[in-house]
């Protein structure tokens, strides 16, 4: 608490704070900075909450450095503010002892499907708003990628464990272990009375390097593995394709979990990597080991079959990664992982007449996440693929908001 208050002491409060300006949703940060010095922690943390219910997460997973922390006007010239710890310290602080007014209950009742963090933000807002909410979630726990995709080193699960005994508070109906599409269908939902469907599904295909080897039994999908870690069995030494965030969290769960060796395998540099810096040296600090400028030709069971690579500039001055020929090697592993990225399921589209896609398989939606389908909204990675939490939640609220007008107009 001590050093968390000689941190907020060096916030400048800046009238026109590039911080706030850079947050993808527009926390209040010179305000609850100046509360946070007043020790007034619970109306501190009352502002970060209306504001974003999942700010007890995004403390803790945002890439601070491409936001907040990357734009504080004290990094010019020295160290930035470190406002997502004071932010986790308040969020956490008022996510345990938060206390909600009864509101009004009203007629309409809405349909979440998927309890990620987009549908978690939709059932907190619009159960405060007196909606009647059923959170429907193909796992038997809430979270989505919060729980499901995000280490438990990084974010516990207990802390999103809080958020469903806060839904439960407010009156939201969780049904796990029900995918909507194949049995229950968006019909089904409207005939039994929804007035409205919200779809927050994720990206939980993970996409595939088109190679042969993939299907071999040493051979797994990160998006796969991170859900349940504790039973594979990947042996001593452990190769990791990818290069963005959930590559390195795979790579670090498979070292936490007791492979002697861990490396990452990518056809580029370190300056190339989609993952965050402060990620990439946690990685780093974990004893991760990283085989950069090698692109993968071949899985096998004896480990990876690879080429090397070298950037070009071409004549128009961008920077292309090419194969070197004569260079085919075999980095060799006990596994593979393969990180590099996700995609949407269709157990909806494929059951659903009038829901349209893009061509990655994305649902299409306006800018306030009406779907193609007349009271259907849709947000988050399953409307914009995969993204940051924050962002989830940024754009859940604009849908919520449409939502509550729809229901009022209809």
């Amino acid at each position: 608490m001590k050093e968390l208050l000689l941190e907020a002491d060096r916030c400048l409060l800046c009238k026109n704070a590039r911080c706030k300006a850079n947050c993808p949703i527009s926390t209040e940060i010179p305000e609850v900075v100046k509360l946070f010095k007043e020790g007034k922690i619970m109306e501190a943390g009352e502002i970060l909450f209306n504001n974003n219910p999942l700010s007890a997460a995004c403390a803790i997973v945002c890439p601070h450095e491409d936001q907040c922390k990357g734009n504080c006007i004290r990094g010019i010239k020295s160290e930035p503010v470190s406002f997502c710890e004071i932010e986790e310290y308040i969020s956490r602080e008022y996510l345990y002892k938060m206390k909600f007014d009864k509101v009004e209950s009203r007629n309409e009742r809405i349909a979440i499907i998927g309890a990620g963090p987009a549908g978690i933000t939709l059932s907190i807002i619009l159960a405060r708003k007196g909606f009647k909410v059923t959170l429907f979630e193909a796992h038997e726990k809430i979270g989505g990628v919060l729980r499901y995709g995000i280490p438990e080193y990084r974010l516990k699960n207990s802390m999103i464990d809080r958020y469903e005994e806060i839904l439960i508070e407010l009156g939201v109906k969780i049904r796990p272990n029900t995918l909507i599409g194949p049995v229950i269908t968006l019909d089904k939902l409207f005939f039994d009375g929804y007035k409205a469907v919200f779809i927050g599904t994720g990206v939980w295909n993970p996409k595939t390097l088109n190679m042969k080897g993939e299907s071999l039994g040493n051979v797994h999908y990160a998006i796969d593995y991170l859900k349940s870690p504790q039973v594979y069995k990947l042996g001593k030494r452990v190769a990791v394709i990818g290069a963005g965030n959930v590559a390195m969290d795979a790579a670090r769960v498979a070292k936490r979990s007791g492979a002697e060796e861990v490396y990452v395998l990518y056809r580029k540099g370190f300056e190339n990597m989609t993952c965050t810096r402060a990620e990439l040296e946690e990685a780093k600090e974990d004893g991760i080991k990283f085989e950069l400028f090698k692109a993968p030709l071949e899985l096998t069971e004896e480990g990876v079959k690879y080429i090397e690579t070298r950037n070009e500039v071409d004549e128009s001055g961008r920077v292309n990664t090419v194969n070197i020929e004569g260079t085919e090697g075999m980095f060799n592993c006990d596994s593979t992982i393969i990180a590099v990225s996700q995609s949407p399921r269709k157990n909806i589209v494929a059951n659903t007449v009038g829901l349209e896609t893009n061509k990655w398989g994305l649902l299409l939606t306006d800018e306030k996440g009406h779907t193609t389908r007349e009271g259907v909204f849709a947000s988050g990675d399953v409307v914009t693929g995969a993204n940051t939490v924050v962002h989830a939640v940024a754009y859940a609220k604009v849908v919520a908001e449409e939502i509550e007008r729809y229901c009022a107009g209809n």
